[in-house]
């Protein structure tokens, strides 16, 4: 900023200069040419440092969250069903590439209860930074956050989210992106037009290019963060032991999706894992 405002005084400077020097002469045709340059290069000048600060949220990226450091990158997030919610207070926690000795394994999405009421899932997220690439992991809040603009899908599109909504203790679910079992009815439809094609699973290098808008920024400096619970830390744990979803050892991970940890596991299309061979449920995919 310092820079262009010197130009700008260096500009009004020699503009005044101009004008000394050119008397009476104001009809001169050269002068005028010149004249009219410098005001529109001031103008410009100004226009850009207003931009510039315009679109700046005061984001320093905060690294001190980060748990897990590797040199490789994670691969684009799958395409996959969603299975129905299995009970009424349970939300989805969309799945993600973890990092082992072996490799980035799958943590398929999964829905989960809260620890408490109020409370939504802020998904976690990987971050490119010199030469390596770090997992800020999730956290529970009172709203979500900032999660590296990465397209989860199932009303995780890159930053906000439109799964649903707390309403007096009780969670409405907006069936137009989560779905649900016929047995519960605390819903609504809020259709949602997001197009978002990035699979890109992190962000920064050649990653997604997104920094938090201000309410993320304010949430990241205000809101209690609740870390995730036994129930989700045992998912991720097991699903390391499970060499079927590692992406070294297959094209995909084996199971996308759970009906909750420890419960059903299903393939990209829905299907049930089962033994000797696949099973029903299908379904809508993700996006």
């Amino acid at each position: 900023m310092k820079t262009k405002m010197s130009h700008f005084h260096e500009n009004l400077f020699l503009m005044k200069e101009s004008i000394a020097s050119a008397g009476n002469n104001l009809l001169n045709v050269n002068f005028y040419l010149e004249l009219k340059k410098l005001i529109v290069v001031s103008i410009i000048v100004l226009l850009t440092t207003t931009s510039v600060f315009g679109q700046n949220t005061g984001y320093m990226d905060d690294r001190s969250s980060i748990t897990v450091k590797t040199e490789l990158a994670p691969p684009p997030l799958p395409d996959y069903v969603q299975p129905l919610c299995p009970g009424d207070g349970y939300l989805w926690t969309p799945g993600y590439w973890a990092w082992a000795a072996n490799g980035y394994y799958w943590v398929p999405g999964v829905w989960v209860l809260p620890p408490a009421i109020e409370l939504l899932w802020t998904p976690g997220y990987w971050a490119f930074y010199d030469g390596f690439y770090g997992w800020h992991p999730g956290y529970w809040g009172p709203r979500v956050g900032y999660y590296g603009g990465i397209n989860y899908g199932f009303g995780y599109f890159g930053n906000g989210f439109y799964g649903g909504r707390w309403d007096r203790g009780h969670f409405m679910y907006n069936t137009s992106v989560w779905r649900v079992d016929k047995n519960i009815h605390n819903t609504y439809i809020n259709k949602v037009n997001i197009v978002n094609t990035n699979r890109e699973s992190f962000n920064g290098g050649k990653g997604v290019a997104y920094h938090p808008n201000k309410d993320e920024m304010d949430g990241m400096r205000n809101d209690n963060r609740i870390p995730a619970s036994k129930e989700q830390m045992d998912h991720e744990k097991n699903m390391g032991n499970n060499m079927g979803q590692f992406r070294n050892n297959n094209s995909g991970p084996a199971i996308h999706s759970m009906t909750f940890p420890g419960g059903r596991g299903f393939d990209a299309g829905g299907r049930e894992m089962k033994m000797g061979g696949m099973g029903r449920e299908g379904g809508r995919g993700r996006r």
